[in-house]
């Protein structure tokens, strides 16, 4: 997979003279990009973060356009379905990489049907448990799983989503049995692990950071390989004496497939440069965000790993969809 992304990119270098006078025209009218979950989730801030600077770059309007639902697919193949003209864009985000181990039969192949251009950020799932749950440390929770085989209920968003796929990575590297229950996205499940009716969960760190600054969750560890800007006294699993548990969100841009390569490469470096804008990189660390700003070519080599890797997981956990 790394092969195609890299011959991807060196054939929309071929093809780029032909498009020198797109690139110096871009952008003439709206662009808009989709995002796959709601609006106030994390790659929906980041999307219009960069939206808004796009915008006041180039003097056109950029719109983010939430089109939610199949686990962030129907985001996905409107993109894949739109015009290769630099003005629609994805903010992609795991699901690109997860989804097509847990969907037989996607109408799009996005390593086909897409075209990388950064990855623009990427934000650590922490291990939260309910303040009554006497374990302090990971090393405890795992111990207080192993005294109570299937009593520890883990909370997650769903069937393939980052939170769940934390827990079972938490289940095989730890060698405890917990008992993962679905609910309709983490603020479905805020209610009942504040309340003490499940014991934990692996939440994107945006979403529950307020809750760890006033006490009312505690915090354990996070999947990233460094600590988070935003908990910086909150270890890393590794640091914790669990390696291999890394289930990082994240989310970057792409556009459909054959978008000319002048436009993609300008969409690249500005979004590089917002990326490295002091005041956008301080509201993103406040929401436990890291930015990468990585180029299209390092961007593909990443899903394709991160496709892979997720891929055994999904297959050793036996996960399904429709769960």
């Amino acid at each position: 997979m790394r092969r195609f992304w890299g011959v991807a990119v060196a054939t929309m270098g071929l093809v780029g003279a032909t498009f020198a006078l797109a690139q110096g025209t871009y952008p003439e009218r709206t662009i808009r990009i989709f995002v796959g979950f709601p609006a106030g989730g994390p790659p929906d801030i980041a999307a219009r973060l960069l939206a808004e600077r796009f915008s006041a770059s180039w003097g056109k309007s950029v719109v983010v356009e939430n089109a939610t639902g199949g686990g962030g697919n129907i985001a996905v193949e409107r993109a894949v379905k739109s015009a290769p003209d630099g003005y629609t864009l994805l903010m992609a985000s795991n699901a690109i990489a997860i989804n097509p181990s847990l969907y037989p039969s996607l109408p799009f192949n996005a390593m086909r049907d897409l075209v990388p251009i950064s990855l623009a950020v990427t934000m650590p799932v922490i291990l939260v448990v309910n303040n009554d749950v006497p374990a302090k440390t990971v090393r405890e929770l795992a111990e207080l799983a192993r005294a109570q085989p299937g009593k520890i209920i883990v909370g997650h968003a769903g069937a393939g989503t980052p939170a769940h796929l934390a827990g079972e990575l938490f289940k095989s590297v730890a060698g405890v049995d917990v008992q993962q229950v679905p609910y309709r996205g983490i603020p479905a499940l805020l209610p009942d692990l504040l309340a003490g009716r499940i014991s934990a969960a692996f939440p994107n760190i945006s979403v529950v950071l307020q809750l760890v600054r006033e006490g009312k969750l505690r915090a354990l560890a996070v999947t990233s390989r460094r600590r988070a800007a935003a908990t910086p006294d909150v270890p890393t699993m590794t640091e914790a004496g669990f390696s291999g548990i890394d289930a990082d969100a994240w989310f970057g841009l792409m556009a459909p497939a054959k978008t000319p390569a002048p436009i993609v490469e300008r969409i690249h470096r500005e979004a590089v440069r917002v990326l490295a804008q002091g005041d956008v990189r301080q509201r993103l660390d406040e929401l436990g965000m890291a930015v990468v700003a990585n180029s299209p070519a390092e961007f593909g080599a990443f899903i394709a790993a991160d496709t892979k890797r997720w891929a055994k997981v999904i297959k050793d956990a036996g996960i399904k969809a429709e769960e």
